[in-house]
């Protein structure tokens, strides 16, 4: 296939699983090469992601490196047929890859598990709270960029509402929810937004309190979501420069834990609502 142009962060991660899987079975790239009857560069570009790579393709590799895992063999097989333009695509030309690949990956995410210290999720965000938190940015932000990347976020939030939308456990933090932005009437309406939304079939909103203590440092910001079969789990957290996506086992497996652990500590979703009416009251 020939070179195209900026692969997103899940058309690379074809890429990287077909490495992980080369790797797997013991082979070098010219070992590879030989048995699939290609060449180096081929083998290299594509798991780069340089190169695309079809469904047919990936279960021939995948045979050649004797995978037996056939649900994990048809995931990849589906995330190399993908075909059509995403919404975020609409941003492409505005916005860095960050954001448009965190829209991706929630947009076919089969669950996901978020821990808030410092600010709202994402997805739960009103709009004015959102606003609120572009204009904390430094440098500080052009008006115009503003206003695409508030559109951005709000235009994420539509996941929840899809057809088989993906089942969202929040757990968010005590600080996170009398973090004050804006000012008191966004904070309150914040936090009306997030009680209504805690209604929903699909979403889970639990507290984290102050007195539960400490517990394993997640960043001001993790998502853990879920692939369809776990190798294709992702985790992305919050960077100075912008979002971060890993997917190396030992650290989904230590994210797991961390989260297992967060989630303990949290306060049941009954009593997290009562939680944050109180907390509203006080603001």
């Amino acid at each position: 296939m020939p070179p195209r142009k900026a692969p997103t962060a899940r058309q690379c991660r074809v890429g990287i699983e077909l490495r992980k899987m080369r790797q797997n079975a013991g082979l070098a790239l010219a070992e590879a090469a030989a048995l699939l009857s290609t060449d180096r560069t081929t083998i290299s570009n594509t798991e780069s992601g340089r190169f695309g790579v079809s469904g047919d393709r990936v279960r021939t590799w995948a045979a050649g490196y004797a995978c037996a895992d056939e649900a994990y063999v048809e995931a990849l097989v589906a995330m190399a047929e993908e075909r059509g333009r995403g919404w975020w695509e609409d941003y492409r030309n505005e916005l860095t890859s960050g954001p448009l690949d965190l829209a991706e990956l929630e947009h076919h995410a089969a669950g996901i598990r978020s821990v808030q210290l410092m600010h709202m999720p994402g997805l739960l965000q009103s709009e004015d709270y959102a606003r609120a938190v572009f204009a904390e940015a430094v440098p500080e932000l052009p008006l115009a960029r503003r206003r695409r990347l508030l559109s951005h976020r709000l235009k994420r939030r539509d996941v929840l509402d899809r057809e088989a939308a993906p089942t969202c456990t929040f757990l968010i933090h005590e600080a996170a929810l009398r973090m004050v932005y804006g000012d008191s009437g966004v904070a309150r309406g914040q936090l009306a937004y997030l009680l209504r939304e805690s209604e929903r079939d699909n979403v889970i909103v639990r507290v984290v309190p102050f007195a539960a203590g400490g517990f394993p440092e997640t960043g001001s910001s993790t998502h853990y979501v879920y692939g369809p079969v776990p190798q294709l789990d992702t985790v992305q957290t919050d960077t100075a420069t912008g979002p971060a996506f890993l997917d190396a086992e030992t650290r989904l497996a230590n994210y797991r834990a961390t989260m297992d652990r967060v989630e303990g500590l949290s306060l049941d979703p009954r009593k997290s609502r009562d939680f944050i009416r109180e907390i509203a009251q006080q603001v």
